[in-house]
């Protein structure tokens, strides 16, 4: 076995290693509000959101592209910057690094962003390797959705709760919240299937740039081989079936005491901003982001103070730290990596 192909299958191993802690790490968000409501038992949440996971991760490929093309280890020119091996080494610090990331913020019980993890990991690690990181579109596609995504969940959450409450004003609650708790399983389907469709994208991401930087003449950023989107999307739904408990817990319960309209609400709009910004934008924004700012749009309804601030702004922190600490992660792992490896 060459070296190349020794570290090629390292890198994949890790990817998909990713692929399965952003599984278990964002099970809460596809389930969570689902869960907290009553709507599913947390057993058949996490079955549902692994199948649909699954069958999400079949349906674009779009996002992929746009990871892969985050860093380039060839100039303006078309020359290459490093050496094939020095390559497959950056992207391989850059999943370590988000993989340690995701690992601190799941044992601290914090919804942070798999998404923002790995592309922070991937911009540290090119950065300590020396070679191009493509900032147009780490701002087009990256940073102003990840601002954009948040503000637009929250005030579209409070919208539509806003719309159901006087829509239902006259009806009987319990029977209007039997019924939203039955519309839930569709919901939480929706917004897991959009999981799937964004995040396992993701991995696909990194492994069609590891295919690329390792053997430039046959595989293209434009060409997504089928064992990919298959691995892929076995390894996330294996991890959502895992199941994130503690993150679950913060979602459904610290943030806002959510009824099923409500978790019906934030669910819905979660899941028609993840499939906008995939299949408009091709944007890898957060799933994390989304139904968080989701959740705490459609609990303001009931009045501001519902919502627990508290918990709400050490979400806020750690989503902020997310890029910069993945990268600083990822800068280690590179450093140590480059001592063993080149």
């Amino acid at each position: 076995m060459t070296l190349t192909l020794a570290i090629v299958i390292a890198v994949v191993v890790i990817a998909l290693a990713f692929d399965y802690t952003n599984g278990f790490h964002d099970a809460a968000n596809a389930i969570a509000t689902s869960v907290s409501t009553r709507a599913l038992t947390p057993r058949i949440a996490l079955t549902l959101a692994a199948l649909m996971n699954f069958i999400g991760a079949l349906l674009g490929q779009e996002v992929a592209k746009t990871v892969a093309d985050v860093i380039t280890i060839e100039d303006a020119n078309g020359t290459l910057q490093v050496g094939v091996h020095h390559g497959l080494v950056i992207v391989m610090a850059g999943l370590l690094g988000a993989i340690i990331w995701n690992l601190i913020t799941w044992y601290f019980g914090l919804p942070s962003s798999s998404s923002h993890a790995l592309i922070g990991g991937l911009v540290g690690a090119a950065i300590a390797g020396g070679v191009s990181v493509k900032w147009d579109t780490i701002v087009q596609k990256v940073l102003i959705p990840m601002v954009v995504s948040p503000l637009f969940g929250f005030l579209a959450a409070f919208a539509v709760m806003t719309a159901i409450l006087w829509i239902f004003r006259k009806s009987n609650p319990h029977k209007v919240n039997r019924g939203f708790r039955g519309m839930q399983t569709v919901s939480a389907a929706a917004l897991a299937l959009g999981h799937g469709l964004q995040d396992a994208q993701k991995t696909m991401g990194v492994i069609l740039l590891t295919l690329v930087i390792a053997y430039p003449g046959s595989y293209d950023i434009e060409t997504l081989p089928i064992w990919v989107v298959l691995a892929a999307a076995g390894a996330i739904s294996a991890g959502t079936y895992a199941g994130g408990w503690r993150i679950m817990r913060t979602l459904g319960r610290k943030i806002i005491h959510l009824d099923p309209p409500r978790g019906f609400a934030a669910e819905s709009v979660g899941a028609g901003v993840l499939y906008t910004t995939a299949f408009v934008f091709h944007a890898p924004i957060s799933t994390t982001h989304t139904i968080t700012s989701a959740v705490m749009g459609a609990g303001a309804t009931k009045r501001l103070s519902a919502v627990r601030w508290g918990m709400a702004r050490t979400i806020l922190a750690a989503w902020v730290s997310t890029f910069p600490a993945a990268a600083l992660a990822a800068w280690g792992c590179y450093e140590l990596l480059h001592l063993v490896l080149l």
